[in-house]
C-alpha cells in the first residue's frame, strides 16, 4: 500500500492556459494530467484523499475539498472557466489551509501547482513562503509547463527551500508531441516511498491504463464507480480526440487545396483545344462533301 496522503492540486487556469503549443491546449492537457494524479494517489492508498482549487479568475478557490469521489474532479475541472492572471503564492497559502483542515490527520500533507504562465511572485516572498510550508510539514511540487524556462529560477528557489529529504520535486515540462500526463506518471512526484512510479502506464488522453490483475489498476468489486467513472471518461476522451483529429485533417487537408495554384489552360492546346480544332474540320468537310454531291 503506498503512502497516505492528503494533497490539494492547485490548477492554473490564466489566459495562457488557451495556448495550443501542448496537445490539445494547456488547459486540457491539464485536465488530464490531473485525471491522472487523482487516480494514482487514490489507487496507491484508497485512504488517501485529493483536492482541487485554481490560482487565476478573480482569486484563488477551493473547487473541491478534500475527497475520494473522481466525479466531483471531473466536473469541477469542465466547469472552471479560463480568465485573469495567476497567483501562485496565494493560491499555496488557501491550498495549505485546506489540508489543514483534513479529517484523517495520520494524512501526510502534499500540495501539486500546475504552472502553464509566468510567475510574477516576488523571489523572496516566494522563499518565505516556502519555509513557512517546510516548518509545516507540507511537501510541495510543481509541474512547469508552457513558460517553464522563465520560471525555472524561481521554482528552484522555492523547492530548494521547501524540501525536506527528497518530499518536493520540480518538473519542467517543455512544449512537444508528447503528453503531459505521459511525463508526469513516470516522473517522481508520482513516484512511491521507494521511487518507483505508482501506476504503471497512461492511455489516450492521460487515463490509467491499468496494472497487470485489472483494467485502469482498479478493482471494479472493490470501488465499481470509479472503474466506471475511468472507463467513461477514457471512452469520451478516445471520442474526443477522434474527432479532433478528423477536423484538423479535413482543415490541413481543405488548406492544402487553396494553397495549391491553378494553371492557365494555354489557348489552342488540350482536350479544348483538340475539340475546337476538330469541330472547325469538321464543317470544312461537311461543306466539301455537300458541293461534291451537288
Amino acid at each position: 500500500m503506498g503512502v497516505l496522503e492528503a494533497t490539494m492540486i492547485v490548477i492554473d487556469n490564466s489566459e495562457f492556459m488557451r495556448n495550443g503549443d501542448y496537445t490539445p491546449s494547456r488547459y486540457e492537457a491539464q485536465s488530464d494530467a490531473v485525471n491522472l494524479i487523482f487516480s494514482a494517489k487514490t489507487n496507491s492508498n484508497p485512504e488517501s484523499a485529493v483536492g482541487l482549487m485554481t490560482m487565476a479568475g478573480r482569486a484563488p478557490e477551493v473547487l473541491v475539498t478534500l475527497t475520494t469521489d473522481f466525479g466531483k474532479i471531473l466536473a469541477s475541472m469542465v466547469q472552471t472557466k479560463v480568465d485573469g492572471t495567476a497567483h501562485p503564492t496565494t493560491a499555496i497559502q488557501v491550498a495549505a489551509l485546506a489540508l489543514k483542515h483534513r479529517q484523517n490527520k495520520a494524512q501526510r500533507q502534499r500540495v501539486i501547482v500546475f504552472v502553464g504562465s509566468p510567475v510574477l511572485d516576488d523571489e523572496k516572498e516566494l522563499v518565505k513562503l516556502a519555509k513557512k510550508m517546510k516548518k509545516n510539514n507540507i511537501a510541495v511540487d510543481f509541474i512547469n509547463f508552457g513558460e517553464d524556462a522563465e520560471n525555472v529560477d524561481k521554482l528552484e528557489k522555492f523547492i530548494s527551500n521547501v524540501k525536506s529529504g527528497d518530499n518536493s520535486h520540480l518538473l519542467n515540462i517543455p512544449a512537444g508531441p508528447q503528453l503531459l500526463s505521459d511525463v508526469i506518471i513516470s516522473s517522481q512526484i508520482l513516484a512511491d516511498e521507494d521511487g518507483l512510479p505508482q501506476i504503471s502506464g497512461t492511455s489516450a488522453g492521460g487515463a490509467v491504463a491499468g496494472s497487470d490483475s485489472f483494467e485502469f489498476g482498479v478493482d471494479p468489486n472493490l470501488d465499481p464507480e470509479l472503474a466506471l467513472a475511468l472507463r467513461m471518461s477514457l471512452e469520451e476522451e478516445r471520442t474526443r480526440q477522434e474527432r479532433e483529429k478528423k477536423e484538423r485533417d479535413a482543415a490541413e487537408k481543405a488548406k492544402a487545396t487553396e494553397a495549391i495554384p491553378e494553371e492557365p489552360v494555354a489557348e489552342g492546346s488540350g482536350d479544348a483545344a483538340k475539340k475546337d480544332e476538330e469541330k472547325p474540320d469538321g464543317k470544312a468537310d461537311g461543306k466539301a462533301d455537300k458541293m461534291d454531291t451537288d
